[in-house]
């Protein structure tokens, strides 16, 4: 069984209107006031003043980058001309019964499924376009979104989509997960690693009844902000106080 704590309703409304905060409060940084707009529906926290779109990240541990279902990918043209990858993160999903009480009955037999299509995405993530492509698109939605915007120790420090995704596509080594406890299995998730930490983990959601059957994709906030001060030089335009 999964050992992960799933989020409670309470701490995910917390965890959202935190960031909610941060975004307001980029907003007012950066001279908005009563323009202030965003696109709660989408990764566009922020539209500036000159039209440019931020996704305004902050926190303590990780953000998460996309939790979608089968019929999010297979609705969604960006993710199913991606290669293959589309249709193999589908494939992670459908490893698994369609319903959670019967997946208790058996997960081991389901993680021995579910290592093919992971070890698969993998070897397609070693394509650095490929990579290129898949970041673009679950970090900014395609190019949407124009910056990310990192709150960290009291600043806003503003990374341009390109520049993030080639620094994290030439420097990400990319594995499968391997087990560390007794009753775990290899190859349940894909890690984006860089100087042996986890930068991004996809994985499948199959915890609770809640949570059953969606592709999870996040990133932990300080391996990812120590690659991106470390490889894109900051100038006074990225850094606001």
């Amino acid at each position: 069984m999964n050992r992960r704590k799933a989020m409670t309703t309470e701490k995910a409304r917390t965890v959202r209107q935190e960031g909610h905060d941060d975004a307001h409060l980029f907003a007012l940084e950066i001279g908005l006031g009563r323009d202030y707009r965003n696109d709660p529906q989408a990764k566009k926290d922020v539209i500036d003043p000159s039209g440019d779109a931020h996704s305004v990240k902050s926190g303590q541990k990780r953000w998460q980058l996309f939790l979608y279902n089968r019929s999010r990918f297979l609705s969604d043209d960006g993710f199913m001309a991606l290669n293959g990858i589309g249709y193999l993160l589908v494939h992670c999903l459908d490893v698994f019964p369609p319903n959670y009480e019967d997946y208790i009955k058996d997960p081991e037999t389901t993680k021995n499924r579910l290592r093919t299509p992971m070890r698969e995405l993998k070897d397609r993530f070693q394509r650095k376009a490929l990579l290129r492509a898949f970041l673009m698109k679950s970090i900014f939605n395609g190019g949407e979104v124009n910056y990310l915007t990192i709150l960290f120790e009291d600043k806003f420090h503003v990374f341009l989509n390109t520049e993030v995704v080639q620094v994290m596509a030439e420097n990400f080594e990319i594995i499968n997960s391997k087990a560390r406890r007794e009753g775990e299995f290899d190859d349940q998730k894909v890690l984006f690693r860089y100087k042996d930490n986890n930068v991004s983990e996809l994985e499948v959601r199959h915890d609770s009844p809640t949570h059953y059957l969606q592709i999870l994709f996040v990133m932990n906030i300080k391996p990812a902000i120590g690659l991106l001060f470390e490889k894109i030089q900051l100038t006074s335009g990225q850094s606001q106080n």
